[in-house]
């Protein structure tokens, strides 16, 4: 559904976005994660062809951005950065004018309405001016403009913004629900909310792509050794002698030692490798083990040695 090849973007001097090229299927939900000015906005501004692109070029449902950009908006919806409002229109009011603007009329305008209503959850402000709106129902009548025409391709940029914890699992139940039918391309630099909404991760930095797959394909790439959490009931002291003497180790840490029982995070070749001699190093000493298992980067470990492993390259 979405294909970009080189994507690259100046502002002045500035280098915004390098060579990003990544595909986008449809009834998938991708989320673009990296922290503020890594180049998210702008990748999506040139999707959208509010932006033209220095070089490189993307198609969005086979159309060119840059020979076809209205075929392309009547696919998209789109939620920007800065919300996309009149203040001093009632929230109904606002959503005809777009729904108009997008060709809606009769039931079919009437359909629309009904549904963005019900599911960005406007129905208590639907007669209220916009100015009147706090900060996350303003965030719900934008979102509810990019979805009026029922666009096959749908771009939202932080998306949560603004929003309380319950109007945030709205609004993945909303993302998930899209997915069904739709593409989406959601940014964030919320490492949690990628890890809610998104099927795959393009991890951005710097205006560069580090990395883009499953969760576990970037931690795959992310972690370069096994690690397991161990712990047993016995002695700090021996615990660390015993892990010393084992050459398959590379690293262990104590993480704690309450009630006779000591934990520990320990690195080598491989999981399985791990296991194998802690479980073995457990019977030998005849320790009690109260866990044994394999301990996988979070998305936030896998963000951070993803970019750092970036910045060191530059460096180099």
């Amino acid at each position: 559904m979405i294909k970009a090849q080189d994507l690259t973007m100046y502002y002045g001097s500035v280098k915004a976005v390098t060579n990003a090229t990544f595909e986008v299927s449809k009834g998938e939900v991708v989320g673009l994660l990296g922290p503020n000015g890594a180049g998210k906005s702008t990748i999506m501004k040139i999707l959208t062809t509010y932006l033209i692109p220095t070089s490189g070029t993307a198609t969005v449902g086979g159309h060119s951005i840059l020979e076809e950009p209205m075929a392309v908006r009547r696919l998209i919806g789109y939620l920007p950065e800065v919300l996309p409002l009149y203040m001093n229109m009632e929230v109904v009011e606002y959503l005809t004018f777009v729904g108009k603007a997008r060709q809606l009329s009769g039931d079919r305008l009437n359909q629309r309405l009904e549904w963005v209503k019900e599911k960005c959850g406007l129905a208590p402000m639907w007669r209220k001016l916009v100015q009147e709106l706090s900060k996350g129902y303003r965030q719900r009548t934008a979102l509810a403009q990019a979805l009026i025409h029922d666009p096959e391709v749908v771009i939202l940029d932080e998306p949560t913004s603004g929003l309380d914890p319950h109007q945030i699992l709205e609004i993945r139940n909303l993302v998930r629900e899209l997915a069904r039918s739709k593409t989406v391309i959601l940014s964030t630099h919320i490492l949690q909310e990628a890890e809610a909404m998104a099927d795959r991760i393009i991890i951005i930095n710097r205006g560069r792509i580090v990395a883009q797959g499953t969760l576990t394909q970037l931690r795959v790439k992310a972690q370069e050794s096994g690690r397991v959490r161990f712990a047993v009931r016995a002695s700090r002291v021996d615990v660390e002698n015993s892990l010393a003497e084992i050459s398959a180790i590379h690293k262990r840490r104590c993480e704690g030692e309450e009630s006779g029982v000591c934990r520990f995070v320990v690195e080598g070749p491989d999981d399985r490798a791990i296991v194998a001699h802690l479980g073995m190093l457990a019977v030998k000493k005849s320790w009690q083990v109260l866990e044994l298992t394999a301990a996988p980067y979070n998305l936030e470990e896998t963000f951070l040695s993803l970019t750092e492993s970036d910045r060191k390259g530059d460096a180099a």
